[in-house]
């Protein structure tokens, strides 16, 4: 996966790399407001936390694993004081959302809540860049 989403890196230019993350940042936003189904890979159905980063990036022809913690792998690891709108935030307990810009992240959180636009929490987490 890792070497499929080098090359698409390789193919882009650093301001098509920044306007990739932005644009990833929206089509999340779009699912806001949809369910959160455990072992979901639906973005309109329903879908969990690592179903939900999956099906986004994949849009963009961007593959990751289908569990959070795996997710936690990809790309290149990067400090909280680097994140980027469109980066992963790995909660080690297998969570995952992504990064909005501004500490907020979307990512569908509970059957409760589903989809939303929340602040990041604390907790053990971990940042990974997918687009670099």
């Amino acid at each position: 996966m890792n070497d499929n989403n080098n090359a698409l890196n390789n193919t882009l230019t650093q301001e098509e790399k920044n306007n990739l993350r932005y644009q990833i940042v929206e089509y999340a936003k779009m699912f806001i407001g949809n369910p959160y189904v455990y072992g979901g890979t639906s973005l309109t159905n329903g879908t969990d936390c690592s179903g939900f980063t999956m099906g986004i990036y994949g849009a963009f022809g961007y593959r990751l694993p289908r569990v959070a913690v795996s997710q936690g792998y990809m790309g290149i690891p990067i400090s909280e004081s680097e994140l980027l709108p469109g980066d992963l935030v790995v909660y080690y307990y297998g969570h995952v959302g992504i990064y909005a810009g501004g500490g907020m992240m979307v990512h569908a959180g509970t059957p409760e809540t589903g989809i939303v636009y929340a602040p990041v929490f604390a907790g053990n987490k971990s940042y990974r860049r997918i687009i670099y």
